[in-house]
């Protein structure tokens, strides 16, 4: 590409920024929250294009940051404010993470140090009465042996003192990294048994979710989904129920959507957090899920059982709570098992 080419395609971008601008400054006048979102994302598009970029997620998200900075302030603040409902504190939670962990292992190394210390304590002791031992041989009269065992009941006091010492540091650290293991534990967003995230990111997203709606007045929803009961007889074993219920969630994860949010919400109910999502789409995807999760077997031993599920749907209205939007989809699920015909169901709430 020429010189020339180039200064004119940068010509074009700019007055197209320029353009935009001005158009996005209207739209401001007017009020309305998405009109302004809407104009400059279409300036980003077109940025893109004029760099015959593919306006993938990446470069669509790097070219939004880049041109916003070019922008008024009124502007930037105004689109931040609306982006602001959508960013989570996922970074600083990471970040408190990796905090923790590193108090922990530097309390788990403590342990270790003062482990090897209580060790070569108790290696001392054994030589030393080692020792006493051999000399109590050598002495025959009383004053001797009563000289010997003096000394040795001073250096196992002695030592005592020191292994109690270390003994007392040792809980100290220890319930340190106790408390330190338990607030990792409340503060991770992964549930390691099956591979998807766990009830607590789920309620956090439920409830990021809910003040989106509010904002922008989209449909999303929710679907809880279980193993049917059916399947959880004697007949199927303790070791054969958890391995079709890894198999469910193997399956939620493969059929959901990159913006989809699966997670483990407990006792083997998965929920699938579906965005932009009205009723009617999401009994599609349920009536798809059965379908696959019936295509795809189980077999256990010289057996061959047939996978099937329970699922409730419900919309998020953002006028509910993240806690009664899940109760409301799980109560879709007693409702489907109510029907031997149907293997979803859907629950919504009264709206007054």
């Amino acid at each position: 590409m020429s010189e020339t080419d180039r200064v004119r395609k940068r010509r074009n971008i700019d007055d197209a920024e320029s353009s935009t601008e001005s158009s996005v400054s209207d739209a401001l006048n007017t009020n309305t929250v998405s009109s302004d979102l809407d104009i400059y994302s279409k300036e980003v598009i077109n940025a893109l294009i004029a760099e015959h970029l593919p306006p993938t997620p990446n470069n669509f998200s790097l070219y939004f940051d880049r041109l916003l900075e070019d922008k008024s302030e009124s502007l930037r603040k105004h689109i931040k404010s609306i982006l602001e409902l959508e960013e989570s504190n996922d970074g600083e939670t990471t970040i408190a993470l990796e905090h923790s962990l590193k108090k922990g292992f530097s309390s788990v190394k403590n342990i270790l140090d003062v482990t090897a210390n209580l060790y070569k304590n108790i290696t001392l002791m054994t030589k030393i009465l080692e020792k006493r031992k051999a000399e109590l041989s050598e002495f025959t009269d009383k004053d001797s042996i009563e000289s010997l065992i003096s000394s040795l009941d001073n250096d196992v006091s002695k030592l005592n003192v020191i292994l109690k010492k270390q003994s007392s540091h040792m809980k100290t650290i220890y319930d340190e990294a106790a408390i330190i293991v338990k607030n990792v534990e409340n503060e991770t967003i992964f549930d390691n048994q099956y591979g998807v995230y766990n009830k607590r990111y789920l309620i956090t997203k439920i409830e990021q979710e809910i003040g989106l709606i509010r904002e922008f007045k989209h449909s999303s929803s929710l679907m809880m989904i279980e193993l049917s009961r059916d399947l959880n007889t004697s007949e199927n074993n303790d070791r054969a129920v958890p391995l079709m219920t890894r198999t469910i969630a193997r399956l939620l994860l493969k059929t959901s959507r990159r913006n989809d949010i699966v997670s483990h919400y407990g006792n083997g109910i998965f929920a699938m957090l579906v965005k932009h999502t009205d009723i009617t789409s999401a009994r599609r995807a349920s009536e798809r899920l059965v379908d696959l999760v019936s295509n795809s077997n189980f077999f256990l031993a010289d057996r061959e059982i047939q996978l099937k599920i329970a699922i409730g749907v419900t919309d998020i209205n953002s006028d509910d709570s993240a806690e009664e939007i899940v109760v409301s989809a799980i109560d879709g699920i007693e409702k489907a098992y109510l029907n031997p015909k149907i293997s979803f169901a859907v629950s919504l709430r009264n709206k007054n």
